[in-house]
């Protein structure tokens, strides 16, 4: 990587809490002394822990948060994954284009950025397009029962429901809706991207769409080297996760070789000066915003499995 070094891999556990993000960061970066952060995956918690990084000029690049406001939290703030904004016009052109949806009702979980921030840009890019969003109504996270939304939701008979939260919710949301005779597609985000919501939502999932960052499935090269070499250590195939934490690790390795330095001012201008890096998840360049500029590609579940259905460039 540098001179022939070795990076060294620190792992902190913030168990899930925002505040344990920022407390994590500020135990790597004054006790440790790392040259640079490869996390938060959550939105909430990594603008929890980003202006910590920032305050002390380390470069952090977050592998999956897509909350539009993480990158603001400073020039030492990077991603690899693609934003929210992004990404919930990518699921509305779809719905659009690809299902001929006219309506959509939505399924938000209030206390999380990440959701919050993608219902709003789909519901943008969905009622520019001349779609009508029917209901927009809203969960927290940890509950479990969904019924009085679905409920209120049917009547409505949206085209599609969007559920711009995660597995865990995705699948118990999908399987109710199913008990109570909701005909809608179901549509989400990365978030999504888990074996468990298949696991958890059982064939209530089926037919239903997601928007992610890569596919297991993709022909390319690289993607089958790494899918080879995951599954070889892992027994199971690469989620995208996985492949966001692989390209961030080697995007950070590349930025410290092209900066012959780990010093933060030196990497954090490398990593801004990306321009076509050849990751797993697509070719990244680098925005002003030090966002990545590269497509994205939309799954179907369908037999219990992820399929390929699309690559959308907006």
């Amino acid at each position: 990587m540098l001179g022939g070094k070795r990076m060294e891999l620190l792992v902190e556990d913030d168990r899930g809490e925002a505040t344990e993000a920022a407390s994590a960061v500020s135990k790597l970066i004054t006790r440790d002394h790392v040259v640079a952060l490869i996390g938060e995956q959550a939105s909430s918690r990594t603008i929890a822990a980003a202006p910590i990084a920032q305050s002390y000029r380390v470069p952090m690049i977050s592998p999956t948060s897509t909350n539009v406001e993480v990158t603001k939290k400073g020039d030492y703030i990077f991603r690899v994954c693609f934003t929210d904004p992004y990404q919930g016009a990518v699921i509305s052109t779809f719905a659009r284009n690809n299902l001929q949806a006219k309506t959509a009702a939505q399924l938000v979980d209030v206390r999380n950025d990440y959701s919050v921030g993608l219902a709003q840009a789909f519901r943008e890019s969905f009622t520019k397009s001349g779609g009508r969003v029917v209901a927009d109504l809203k969960y927290s996270e940890g509950d479990s029962d969904f019924s009085a939304q679905i409920t209120a939701i049917r009547p409505l008979d949206p085209d599609v429901l969007v559920v711009p939260g995660y597995y865990t919710d995705a699948g118990l949301i999908a399987r109710q809706a199913k008990a109570l005779g909701l005909r809608a597609v179901l549509l989400g985000g990365d978030g999504w991207d888990s074996p468990k919501l298949t696991e958890i939502g059982g064939d209530a999932v089926e037919g239903a769409y997601f928007s992610n960052h890569y596919s297991a499935d993709d022909p390319s090269p690289a993607v089958r080297r790494f899918v080879a070499a995951y599954r070889k250590k892992y027994g199971v195939a690469p989620d995208s996760i996985a492949a966001l934490s692989y390209d961030a690790a080697r995007l950070l390795a590349d930025a410290i070789s092209r900066a012959g330095s780990t010093e933060g001012k030196r990497v954090r201008d490398a990593l801004a000066d990306t321009k076509s890096y050849a990751a797993v998840s697509g070719t990244i360049s680098m925005d002003a915003d030090r966002n990545p500029v590269k497509p994205a590609v939309v799954l179907k579940v369908e037999g219990g499995r992820f399929r390929f259905v699309a690559s959308v460039a907006l």
